[in-house]
């Protein structure tokens, strides 16, 4: 899984321009912030920090406030408003490649808002309505702080907003709107570690109560089929794998059991994945055949990085 997942990104990405889109069939083949962002945190890790780099001084040359996507040159693809997440995921591909958070010399400025309001009303990865969403907001705050813009107070205010006895919802002031896998980015690739705890929750509660061997849903709430999506998945296992390895000396039955959890979803991934070892973005939830664009390099990102977490030492 490892190795196909570094081909699929290597085929995702431009070599000349960095360029990275999410698939390649027709609405596919656009360069989204996140993913994108993803791929570059990926190969970063992996140790391809040329090709991470080539991918964010792509991003940094973009207008993220204007749309969700862009075509390989640059340019806007009209028909989606911009989603509130963009500047987290670039904010982080550009740390991870030891990259500034600032576009090339001789590039246009990137036009996008690193306040900690940019998420309020904005479409989060689940692409539906605007509103006040998990994910954004983390995103949003880790953008800040790394822009040099400190984040005293934010994860208390995040906390109040997001946080109930189950865990962390999607939607702020919302209780009803259902635990959110987002709750992962919290610990990576956004890591707020007073939120460890009810990101924990969140993530093993979702896992415990999955109803397909496949993987999990987006959120508990998801109004969207019953078909498992792997990127979820994915990013579950990445963010369990990492608080088993923060828990693991201090105490190591918790690790165990983020561990144990991390490698169920591994599995789960496993049995999504096709002949050829490539991650549809969905699967039918009780056959596993895919349903959606095959394969998803958002999803392949996030495996390689969850493989990592699990066996740091394996290359």
């Amino acid at each position: 899984m490892y190795r196909r997942s570094l081909l699929v990104l290597r085929a995702s990405v431009d070599p000349r321009s960095g360029a990275a889109v999410a698939g390649a069939p027709a609405g596919w083949a656009y360069v989204w912030p996140r993913d994108a962002g993803a791929i570059s945190i990926a190969l970063a890790a992996a140790g391809y920090r040329d090709e991470a780099r080539r991918i964010v001084r792509f991003l940094l040359g973009l207008e993220l406030g204007a749309v969700a996507r862009f075509y390989r040159d640059g340019e806007s693809v009209e028909g989606r408003a911009a989603q509130g997440d963009a500047s987290g995921w670039v904010a982080a591909a550009a740390r991870a490649a030891g990259l500034p958070l600032a576009p090339p010399p001789g590039e246009r400025p990137a036009a996008f808002d690193l306040s900690p309001a940019a998420w309020h009303g904005k479409a989060d990865y689940q692409e539906k309505d605007g509103g006040d969403f998990l994910g954004n907001a983390i995103a949003s705050i880790f953008a800040g702080e790394v822009a040099g813009r400190g984040a005293a107070g934010r994860e208390r205010r995040l906390a109040r907003a997001f946080e109930t006895n189950r865990g962390l919802v999607r939607s702020a002031e919302d209780p009803d709107s259902g635990l959110d896998t987002a709750a992962a980015w919290a610990v990576r690739p956004f890591p707020r570690p007073a939120l460890f705890p009810a990101a924990r929750r969140t993530l093993l509660r979702l896992v415990a109560e999955r109803e397909s061997r496949f993987g999990l849903l987006p959120s508990e709430a998801w109004d969207g089929g019953e078909d498992p999506w792997t990127a979820p998945t994915a990013w579950t296992a990445w963010a369990l794998a990492a608080l088993a390895r923060e828990e693991r000396v201090g105490r190591p039955a918790i690790a165990r059991r983020d561990r144990h959890a991390a490698l169920a979803l591994m599995a789960d991934l496993r049995r999504a994945a096709t002949p050829l070892g490539l991650l549809p973005e969905r699967v039918d939830a009780h056959t596993g055949f895919p349903t959606s664009t095959t394969p998803l390099a958002w999803s392949h990102a996030f495996a390689v990085l969850a493989i990592r977490e699990l066996w740091p030492t394996r290359r």
